[in-house]
């Protein structure tokens, strides 16, 4: 009877919780996002000019108190940025979906930013690798205030719905349906038929199921081998080495061209990315692998050096940059770009109602964001993970030359922030763990690294 009656705390407490999520980060806020005309704006390699009068705002659409339509400003030359950055891959905090194994959350509200960050990151790089960095998303422009509109009128009824779940003890909340979109889409090409299929592909391997492979679920299952549980916060290196390993475990045939290596104590080692590329692929298939190569790296000590801002723009000013999993104290952001000395990035804070990936022609709108936020370099906060993606062997000896003069050169100390050195890492005496390992996903000294880099990093909220 006593455990029966402590199981009812719980579950009461568990729905009071989400409710208070729901409120905390379901909330369109009424913010604005400027961009200078007189500065190009940079965003994953890519580069914008703003040339006409006025400073173009970014901003996401909300009804005022006085019911009235506040619509974007985005002025016509500014429209290809915006395509580009609505056609980013968005993943953020999710409510209702399966229960994660071993515990009783279903939402990742509060402690998964980190997590959602390192999903964008990975989604960045596969869209590099099937659909390339020129693809934008046919539709972009087309998430105008009515998708705004429609989240913050969804938000009310969330909130209204979880607390009235709450005092009635219902499983799940009853959330009237959100409006339906206009019109079906345009007729595609061939071309944009197949990158629409990858686009949803990318995707649905992020879904929130126990199923998919770059899920909430299976991040969690692989960061258990790392002492991390559903509810705990992860750091950018753990998460590094968590995509490391669901990427290496994946079973879909259309991800055995890609691996992930990352880099041990801000130490790439050059023949050890490149045995990875030219690993056998399970499918028995010949030809080398694309890598994606993680960095995890701190930029100061307890604060954020500024003498790193030049490498940390030159970095995001590559085309095979991925982008940063990092934030600032207690808030994980995917950063993607910058103007000047502000950071532009990606906002994982924001709970959004699970989405089916499983289903036939689930709807986009929630995995795009509709506006950009900046964020000044020296709020961010020193520990971070850098990502890039190289196709061949070529490409990756080509990214770690210029990479190398770019530490060179943005170095003002005798120490760069990380190196790329030739050989493998057992030629300096480090452990080496094998590809693939059948009884374990962590080495020991696997182990070891992420233990301290748990008890290291800042904690995320």
């Amino acid at each position: 009877m006593e455990a029966t009656g402590t199981d009812e705390v719980e579950k009461i407490k568990s729905k009071f919780m989400s409710a208070w999520h729901n409120m905390k980060y379901s909330w369109v806020l009424k913010t604005k996002t400027y961009f200078s005309r007189n500065s190009p704006v940079f965003l994953l390699g890519k580069c914008y000019h703003f040339k006409t009068e006025g400073e173009y705002r970014a901003l996401h659409s909300f009804q005022s108190s006085s019911g009235t339509s506040l619509i974007p400003v985005f002025l016509s030359r500014s429209s290809e940025f915006r395509k580009d950055f609505i056609s980013r891959i968005w993943l953020t905090y999710r409510e209702e979906f399966p229960q994660i194994k071993g515990s009783a959350l279903t939402t990742d509200c509060g402690w998964g930013c980190t997590l959602r960050t390192g999903q964008m990151l990975l989604a960045q790089g596969l869209m590099l690798h099937f659909l390339g960095r020129a693809w934008v998303w046919p539709e972009a422009l087309d998430m105008d205030s009515s998708d705004s509109e429609s989240w913050t009128s969804n938000t009310v009824r969330k909130l209204t719905a979880s607390f009235e779940a709450s005092l009635t003890a219902e499983r799940d909340p009853k959330i009237l349906p959100r409006p339906q979109r206009g019109p079906a889409r345009r007729n595609w090409d061939v071309t944009e038929m197949r990158n629409e299929v990858y686009h949803r592909k990318i995707i649905s391997w992020f879904g929130d199921s126990p199923l998919a492979a770059f899920g909430l679920h299976q991040l969690i299952e692989y960061g258990k081998k790392s002492g991390k549980i559903a509810g705990d916060w992860y750091g950018p290196a753990v998460v590094a080495h968590i995509l490391r390993k669901a990427v290496e475990e994946a079973r879909d045939p259309e991800l055995q061209g890609v691996t992930v290596y990352v880099a041990q104590d801000c130490t790439v080692y050059s023949s050890d990315v490149i045995d990875r590329q030219c690993s056998s692929m399970d499918s028995g298939k010949a030809g080398t692998k694309a890598v994606i190569i993680l960095v995890p790296v701190r930029l100061g000590g307890e604060r954020t050096n500024t003498d790193y801002l030049e490498f940390v723009k030159g970095i995001l000013s590559l085309e095979y940059c991925v982008g940063i999993i990092g934030g600032k104290p207690k808030q994980s952001y995917y950063f993607a770009g910058f103007q000047d000395d502000s950071l532009i990035y990606m906002d994982p804070h924001y709970c959004q109602s699970f989405v089916d990936v499983s289903i036939k022609d689930f709807p986009l709108e929630s995995f795009h964001c509709p506006s950009p936020k900046k964020m000044s370099f020296k709020k961010m906060d020193p520990s971070c993970t850098i990502g890039f993606y190289c196709r061949t062997v070529q490409d990756f000896e080509k990214a770690s030359e210029e990479i190398t003069k770019m530490l060179k050169s943005s170095s003002k100390e005798k120490y760069p922030l990380f190196t790329f050195v030739k050989g493998h890492s057992r030629d300096y005496d480090f452990a080496s763990s094998p590809l693939h390992e059948e009884h374990d996903l962590f080495s020991e000294d696997e182990k070891k690294r992420l233990k301290r880099f748990s008890t290291e990093e800042f904690v995320l909220l």
